[in-house]
């Protein structure tokens, strides 16, 4: 039976469809001095596929709930699925006595759950820190199907080398086009410079994709750029359509042609879903 999150209800949805396995009914409430609280009333089953996005606090003790309730009302397996894992970029500790958050979260997790799927970590050593069996699975080709068919001598370009996996199954998926990254230098969390490729993409439709898009800032300069240097149209994809702050406003004004998103965090850019290929990490967990 899946299980969805507050935050995962169309992805849940389609995961039904996908694996051929009922929805649950989920309850979500909040108690008067601010605790939440989530039920799953009438789940039935051995299995639960928990499909929960922790975009928030909130959404973490949500998934912790739902965790504990399926187990009380009998659930001999639970397979967590996290489309989309907060704090995933807080994999280090920053300062003498400060968390390694991913760890902390990642543990808390491993406490109500068999096994974990997870798409597309920032870094996936994260799944290290689990205490059960991870399977990390791959939706950037899923960028591709939204895309027109016809691209003119297409580029998919990552915005830095570490996203460069991300940029070569985006075109591969499509079928045709080279891939090319930016090289960028982070002087903080919103100050971000980068600086020209190799490739000439002058004439030619960028496809620029990444893991995650959360304040914007890299993704618009690098738009911004390659509409100076005289490319056609430049669409933006990412996987995690975080789109936090004035983001969205900040792709608008760079002149971005389309903003593409997957269903791992549910906006209205989220153009196409990653239930396929999560389907296939759970099928693959489940016979592991």
């Amino acid at each position: 039976m899946i299980v969805p999150g507050g935050s995962s209800q169309a992805l849940a949805a389609a995961l039904s469809a996908e694996l051929g396995e009922p929805l649950a009914a989920v309850t979500y409430d909040r108690f008067p001095d601010g605790e939440t609280y989530a039920a799953v009333p009438e789940f039935d089953a051995e299995r639960a596929v928990v499909v929960a996005t922790t975009d928030s606090n909130d959404a973490w003790v949500e998934l912790l709930q739902l965790q504990d309730a399926v187990r009380e009302a009998g659930a001999s397996e639970v397979v967590t699925v996290l489309p989309y894992m907060g704090y995933a970029r807080q994999d280090r500790a920053f300062e003498d006595g400060g968390p390694v958050s991913a760890r902390a979260m990642a543990r808390a997790v491993s406490t109500g759950t068999d096994r974990v799927v997870l798409v597309n970590p920032h870094e996936t050593s994260i799944s290290d820190f689990f205490d059960v069996h991870v399977t990390v699975c791959d939706a950037a080709g899923r960028l591709a199907e939204p895309l027109p068919g016809d691209l003119t001598d297409p580029l998919f370009l990552a915005p830095d080398a570490g996203a460069i996996d991300l940029a070569e199954s985006a075109c591969a998926a499509y079928g045709r086009g080279e891939t090319d990254y930016f090289e960028k230098t982070r002087h903080s969390g919103t100050d971000v410079e980068i600086t020209p490729s190799d490739a000439d993409a002058r004439g030619r439709d960028v496809v620029i994709v990444d893991d995650i898009v959360a304040t914007g800032s890299t993704m618009s300069e690098a738009i911004a750029h390659l509409n100076d240097g005289g490319s056609e149209r430049v669409f933006a994809t990412c996987v995690h359509p975080l789109l936090a702050r004035s983001a969205r406003t900040k792709l608008e004004r760079a002149g971005v042609e389309r903003i593409v998103g997957t269903d791992t965090i549910e906006r209205d850019v989220s153009a196409v879903s990653v239930a396929p290929v999560v389907a296939s990490a759970v099928d693959a967990v489940e016979v592991a």
